[in-house]
């Protein structure tokens, strides 16, 4: 059967929550998923949930005193008053079809944490193809820093949030959330403040042109209304493009083109940036970022834009962006193997690979080598010349085998396809063993490792001898 994604709405919702004690939650294992369960329960709701395995996030919410079921046993869903569910479950999720059939109320995620951010004065809305975990902790990071107790839903877990991917704020002033744009989820959010970092082709199982996500983000955008402000990348023509006729007031900001706000005289320091801020071509302040990247300029950058309209103190700013040190999974240091620093990172679109890599080499290592492990046979396909040549400026990549997620694999796509695309720096190995024994044998001092994915590529970390549970 079909998921049937019944777009309920605020008015909707609150009447569905007023009568609601008991909250199920399909797919809670998820990072947004989960967050929104800890957020529902600290609301007084009696909350369980379910999903396919037990990981160190379930665990973390049965610490909780929140009930899990693993393989879909439907064996809370009976008591329930009111289903989440996030729309990357299966079409035959016995959960669903359960709730379907007795006419419990099934609330998709991206509908519920819109109901949720209603609640809030100022609501954020964190987008963009590329950057958004990273954008939105540094928010949290600077609004945290100016003791604004802010509500934060991020899609990566921050150790500025110690090591949480939420923060419930006492007070309803402030929430920053992540928006996803896959299939249209961040549609169903009402923000007031709305942040597009970039624009891009991507989810091409969903999306079928670049016309289409520019349109989806232009809709995102004219969420805000006329009263509200659209955070937009002066340097991104397709961002820029997709907003031409925004009603909302427009602040732009940027590195190379005119901007409301603007990084310039940027220089690296071990390869991590500073830089001064113009506001209106005026300075108003130097930053130093303790994450590298001058993807990470644009992204510090648009998060400075939004603090000073919200009217953050500018030293509580710059503060609060030198604090953040990344997201998990984002550049993340883990320690050494084989006497090379090894990084974690998350990135499986041609842009954040090729960004990300491109801030490992600058500091400095003798070599950078990559696993790589794609993520989707559709994206791999629809993206597949501009992946092979992410690469190009690093040593080697070692490419792991495709994963899947929710496809089967009737595109004829491999990885054995890219490596050979990729060139003579490239090599495919398919399996987590033999990428361990290849790794044990070539790595030395001085190289930097990037182990890269948005899948389960983190299942090679404890074999590399690292405490890392995914």
């Amino acid at each position: 059967m079909a998921i049937n994604n019944t777009h309920y709405g605020y008015e909707g919702i609150s009447k569905i929550m007023s009568s609601a004690a008991k909250v199920y939650f399909i797919g809670i294992g998820g990072i947004s998923m989960s967050s929104l369960a800890i957020m529902t329960k600290k609301r007084g709701f009696e909350v369980a949930g379910s999903d396919r395995t037990r990981t160190a996030l379930t665990e973390h919410l049965e610490a909780q005193g929140i009930d899990i079921s693993y393989g879909q046993k439907m064996a809370f869903v009976d008591n329930a008053d009111v289903v989440v569910y996030t729309v990357a479950i299966d079409h035959d999720n016995e959960d669903y079809a359960y709730a379907q059939k007795k006419r419990i109320p099934c609330i998709s995620r991206a509908d519920y944490l819109g109901y949720l951010m209603m609640d809030f004065s100022v609501r954020i809305g964190v987008s963009g193809t590329h950057g958004k975990s990273t954008t939105t902790g540094m928010l949290a990071s600077i609004f945290t820093c100016s003791q604004s107790d802010p509500t934060v839903l991020c899609g990566a877990q921050l150790d500025s949030l110690g090591g949480e991917a939420y923060r419930c704020g006492d007070d309803n002033a402030y929430i920053i959330v992540e928006s996803c744009e896959y299939q249209d989820s961040f549609l169903d959010f009402y923000p007031n403040i709305a942040v597009v970092l970039n624009v891009e082709l991507d989810h091409v199982d969903y999306f079928s042109s670049l016309s289409q996500i520019k349109n989806s983000f232009a809709v995102f955008a004219e969420k805000c209304g006329e009263e509200g402000s659209v955070i937009a990348n002066a340097d991104d023509e397709n961002c820029m493009d997709a907003l031409v006729n925004s009603r909302s007031q427009l602040i732009t900001f940027g590195v190379k083109n005119d901007a409301n706000f603007k990084a310039v005289n940027i220089e690296y320091e071990n390869g991590f940036p500073r830089f001064d801020i113009l506001y209106e071509n005026e300075p108003i302040c130097n930053i130093k970022l303790s994450v590298s990247g001058e993807h990470n300029i644009l992204n510090a950058t648009a998060a400075f834009a939004v603090a000073f309209i919200c009217g953050i103190e500018v030293h509580d700013i710059s503060e609060g962006l030198s604090r953040f040190r990344g997201a998990h999974r984002r550049c993340e240091y883990l320690g050494k193997y084989c006497g090379a620093d090894v990084f974690d990172d998350y990135a499986h679109h041609p842009t954040e690979i090729r960004t990300t890599l491109d801030g490992i080499t600058a500091r400095g290592y003798n070599r950078v080598i990559c696993v790589f492990q794609p993520h989707t046979f559709s994206r791999t396909k629809g993206l597949f010349g501009e992946i092979s040549a992410s690469f190009s400026n690093i040593d080697e990549v070692i490419y792991a085998d495709i994963y899947p997620a929710r496809e089967t694999d009737d595109l004829g796509m491999h990885s054995s396809l890219l490596a050979s695309n990729t060139g003579e720096n490239a090599k495919y190995l398919g399996n987590l063993q033999s990428i361990k024994a290849y790794l044990s044998n070539e790595l030395r001092d001085g190289d930097a490792l990037v182990v890269m994915g948005a899948g389960d590529i983190y299942r090679l970390y404890p074999m590399l001898g690292f405490d890392y549970k995914g």
